[in-house]
């Protein structure tokens, strides 16, 4: 007791003593013997620290002595905060704040006087600064080891030192390059005084109940639960003001270059911290939706600088290394975006715009890297960092529990929203590649990003992206993707959209595992694959319904690409569907094919019959061999009439799998293409056949020469009577006057041409020298040389040409067959339109490498289309015409990747732009002026219409009919079960033809009566 007594007797003499002393060292030394002292009382502890608060000089210039007596105090202070100190937290926490506002005070005046190289002087203060935040990071683990949250007083008082503290620490890392040899150790104390009021604020908020915050109803009458919310907001409150400077010294970092990486690092992770405590309760406080923003600004700005540094010239291909260097700050924004994200989708939801945008830009910014060769790897270095990252930014929000339905279909509005097509001008390709400005993705904002055409290939590998990951999404969300399939064709028939469609390669993760490769595939298969992984998805869904309108909606598509897609789809349905399915689809077809069966538009590859009949082919190719049998059957089978052979004229053009038929009906098949080919060669000097108005004239021609392919067995059946018919053709058509039959004939001189070139027999016939003439003089001599109808012939003509390299040609100039031969390819090679000159080339090339001639250059005119040169088009040359066949023909035995050039990105783009003009005019058609249109013809033929036929016939008609296919569908088993005699067997066949053929008369007298 006598020295305890002792003790705090010396200690009150020397606080007496520092306190009368009016000379700084002093104080100094006194308050170094007061530290050597000792003090083991709480009581006499806070005396010490009030005392040691009104000791610190408030000065307003900085004195070398003054510095020293404050960082002593420090010390003094800072000995005691490993100890016991919870009675004493209020005093401690007071210093702090004094010695945080009078170093904030003269931090700038330091550093001013650093530039007057006052070294003496900042040293010192430097000193002090590293010494208070090492201070300040002990007093948030003090404040950690004894929560105060039962005292409202201390907590006000703690939240003003969380606030002074950080405000410092914040100021002191913003300006460590201008500290010298003080800023490592500034940035490592401040860091720990980061890490210390994260820690504290994770500590306090485990002190408080939320969940009971969460479930009061009404408030208590006791006020328990008004002091469990004062706990709640103290600790909001130090969070927020915790989270704002995180915040703050985030962006600084991330601005800095590199040198803050620690920071960057700490900073934002503490943030996704603080946002996790207290149940979601920061929200209420917080601008949440601001701080994804903020992430996503970092994000955006580090791709927009590097975006300008590559859409310079470069003369080097971006290495691995390099991207990663570029992008890794970016993934580490995004993933913390996508933390926050996930923890509060309703406050990200409100910058949803923005959030989409980014991920948009992103996809967009990997597909124009991917454009060019020297940017490939940083391509492929995106497409492994951030997409995914940026995906599942989206995610966050799609498939979050949180959101309602319409929210979620609000976004996917606001993604794939139709574009506004009222500036579209029909063939105007002035604006090519308005896709392909890497530079400017990055200034387009939320409000404009609609109008941005630069946007939409990342629009198409964002919706691919989606489609490919359904098994990861909710239901709703894929409903709303599912309704947006017709958007993704929409935008496929933009003209760049398209273009690039059909020559990009984009890169692609393949494989499973830890490691999937990256490869390159073609963006038209990206787009089929996509789709049909979706389809699988939803097939056991409520979306399918939706996906069932949207293949039936687009059966007819009149954009190409987009009706190939769309049927590709149809056949990989139709491949892994129920049989019965498959064969309901199959008969509604054929009888929408039946329905629109006309002589006219048989021989027009655009019309409803001919577009009917190639969907119905290349579904069946997908299809069992009976269900094919069975579509031959009931079209064709043995009905020769003039319906039936239009339709089986139609399906063979639009390819019908001939192969595919079984063995017999094949044969049945081929024998009947045959003999209606012979038949009408024989019978074609008739004139009741050639003066024939309705059928398709030639329908048997058609026939063969669709089917040549699929009857390669057969071809040796087709004889010189070919020759002599195509003779009298090319006579036919010279000496005929008449418009209609000239048209008929130059259709039969195609057709023709293709059957022999398909049949290389003929080409060693005797025949074949006469058809080479009257070729040479129709289209080179003759009369009709200069009619235009001949231009649509020149096709055949050169697949034609390409078989004479079986026949023997003299080399020399007196022979008349060879002259002829030459002279055809020099009209051939004269044909400027590139479709021409490939077919030449190719015809050529095939000619070529068969013939036993050496002298080529006769086949080769002067004033060839490729002996011209590209730039002036005025100079020909023979060598430059050797030069392009020798890289076709190199092209064509080699496979390379082919990289388009910009004159066949603007022979596309043109190609585009027609189609999408042709879309806009299928969808101008007046439909009301149609109606009215067949409202008059009903109201003209009504007098002819028949009178309704009795119930019980129409009803006995259904019946024939079901009786009908129940013995259509037992045929295959008829031989193997029941009949053992081929010869019976036939018979029942043929009966049962014409069986078919009476009730099919009787089934169309029923239908127009």
């Amino acid at each position: 007791m006598v020295r305890e007594r002792s003790s705090n007797d010396d200690l009150h003499s020397l606080l007496e003593a520092i306190t009368s002393s009016d000379v700084v060292e002093s104080r100094v030394q006194l308050l170094i013997k007061l530290e050597e002292l000792g003090i083991s009382e709480k009581s006499e502890l806070g005396s010490l620290i009030e005392s040691l608060i009104i000791f610190w000089e408030d000065f307003t210039c900085l004195d070398i002595s003054q510095c020293m007596l404050n960082k002593t105090i420090l010390h003094v202070a800072a000995k005691y905060l490993e100890l016991d100190i919870s009675g004493c937290l209020r005093h401690f926490i007071s210093l702090g704040i004094k010695a945080s506002i009078w170093c904030g005070k003269h931090l700038k005046m330091t550093l001013m006087s650093t530039e007057e190289s006052q070294e003496e002087h900042c040293n010192l203060f430097f000193q002090l600064l590293v010494d208070l935040l090492r201070y300040t990071a002990a007093s948030f683990s003090a404040l950690a080891r004894y929560p105060v949250l039962d005292d409202k007083e201390l907590m006000v008082t703690v939240e003003k030192f969380t606030f002074e503290l950080l405000n410092l620490t914040n100021s002191s890392i913003s300006e460590i390059k201008r500290i010298h040899e003080f800023g490592s150790e500034v940035l490592k104390v401040g860091q720990q005084v980061l890490d210390a009021v994260i820690r504290l604020c994770r500590v306090y908020s485990n002190a408080v109940n939320w969940d009971f915050l969460d479930a009061r109803t009404e408030k208590d009458k006791n006020g328990s639960d008004c002091e469990e919310a004062d706990k709640a907001n103290h600790v909001i409150s130090i969070a927020k003001c915790t989270v704002k400077q995180l915040c703050e010294l985030g962006v600084l970092a991330a601005n800095d270059g590199g040198s803050l990486v620690s920071v960057l690092n700490l900073s934002w992770k503490g943030v996704v911290t603080l946002l996790q405590l207290g149940k979601g309760a920061l929200a209420i406080k917080l601008d949440v939706a601001n701080i994804i923003l903020t992430l996503i600004s970092l994000a955006n700005e580090s791709l927009r600088c590097a975006a300008e540094t590559w859409s310079s010239l470069l003369t080097e291909t971006v290495s691995v290394q390099e991207a990663k260097r570029i992008f890794l700050p970016v993934k580490f924004y995004l993933i913390n975006a996508v933390r926050i994200s996930s923890q509060y989708p309703c406050q990200a939801f409100s910058a949803f715009k923005d959030i989409t945008l980014c991920v948009l830009m992103i996809s967009t910014f990997r597909i124009l890297l991917s454009k060019e060769e020297l940017l490939k790897s940083a391509s492929e270095v995106l497409a492994d960092l951030l997409e995914p990252a940026s995906f599942h930014l989206l995610n966050s929000l799609l498939n979050s529990a949180q959101l309602k339905q319409e929210d979620k279909f609000q976004i996917l509005d606001w993604l794939f929203h139709d574009e506004d097509d009222s500036n579209f001008i029909p063939g105007d390709p002035s604006n090519i590649h308005r896709t392909s400005k890497m530079d400017a993705i990055f200034s387009i904002s939320s409000d404009n990003m609609h109008g941005e055409k630069v946007l939409l290939l990342g629009r198409i590998a964002l919706f691919l992206n989606l489609l490919k990951t359904a098994p990861d999404l909710e239901d709703d969300v894929r409903l709303g993707i599912t309704r947006k399939l017709g958007w993704l064709l929409n935008i496929l028939a933009d003209e760049e959209v398209y273009s690039w469609c059909l020559i990009l390669q984009i890169p692609i993760l393949c494989g499973s595992g830890k490691t999937p490769e990256l490869a390159y595939q073609p963006m038209f298969f990206s787009i089929l694959h996509a789709l049909k992984t979706f389809m699988i998805v939803v097939s056991s869904s409520l979306a399918w319904r939706e996906m069932e309108t949207f293949l039936l909606e687009n059966f007819f598509h009149p954009h190409f690409l987009c009706w190939e897609i769309v049927m590709d789809l149809w056949c990989f349905m139709v491949r892994h569907a129920e049989v019965e399915m498959v064969n309901a689809i199959i008969d509604k077809l054929c009888l929408l094919l039946r329905s629109v069966a006309s002589s006219e538009s048989v021989l027009i590859p655009g019309s409803a019959l001919r577009k009917i009949a190639r969907s119905i082919c290349m579904l069946l190719t997908y299809v069992s061999q009976s269900t094919v049998d069975q579509v031959y059957s009931e079209i064709v089978g043995s009905n020769r009439s003039q319906s039936s052979s239009i339709l089986f004229v139609a399906l063979l053009m639009e390819g019908f799998p001939l192969n595919l038929l079984s063995d017999r009906m094949k044969s049945i098949a081929t024998k009947r293409i045959l003999i209606e080919y012979f038949e009408f060669m024989e019978s074609f000097d008739d004139v009741s056949i050639r003066g024939c108005g309705s059928g398709v004239f030639g329908a048997p021609v058609f026939a063969l020469s669709a089917s040549l392919r699929s009857l390669q067995d057969s071809i040796s059946d087709i004889d010189m009577k070919t020759l002599r018919f195509l003779v009298v053709v090319i006579r036919s058509y010279g000496n005929t006057v008449d418009n209609v039959m000239k048209d008929h004939y130059r259709k039969l001189l195609s057709e023709t041409l293709g059957i022999i070139s398909n049949v290389k027999h003929l080409y060693a016939s005797d025949g074949m020298e006469e058809v080479i003439l009257e070729l040479r003089n129709l289209f080179i001599s003759g009369p009709v040389v200069s009619d235009t109808r001949l231009y649509q012939c020149k096709p055949s003509l050169a697949t034609f040409m390409a078989g004479l390299g079986h026949i023997e040609l003299a080399e020399n100039d007196n022979s008349t067959k060879s002259s002829a031969v030459w002279e055809l390819y020099h009209i051939l090679f004269r044909e400027q339109h590139w479709a021409f000159v490939h077919l030449a080339i190719t015809a050529f090339g095939y000619f070529a490498a068969r013939t036993s001639c050496v002298q080529l250059w006769r086949f080769v005119p002067q004033n060839a289309a490729l002996s011209f040169d590209l730039e002036s088009g005025n100079e020909a040359n023979e060598e430059r015409f050797m030069s392009e066949l020798k890289t076709f023909l190199e092209k064509e035995m080699a496979l390379l990747t082919v990289i388009p050039s910009t004159d066949q990105l603007q022979l596309l783009v043109k190609e585009g732009l027609k189609l999408k003009e042709m879309i806009r005019k299928c969808q101008t058609i007046d439909l009301g002026v149609i109606e009215n249109e067949t409202m008059e013809i009903d109201v003209e033929n009504q007098a002819n219409k028949r009178r309704k036929l009795p119930d019980g016939i129409n009803q006995g008609v259904e019946l024939l009919q079901s009786g009908l296919k129940i013995i259509c569908d037992a045929l295959p088993h008829l031989q193997q079960n029941h009949f053992d005699c081929s010869e019976l067997h036939d018979k029942f066949l043929i009966h049962f033809s014409h069986l078919e053929d009476e009730i099919g008369h009787l089934v169309g007298l029923a239908g127009t009566s």
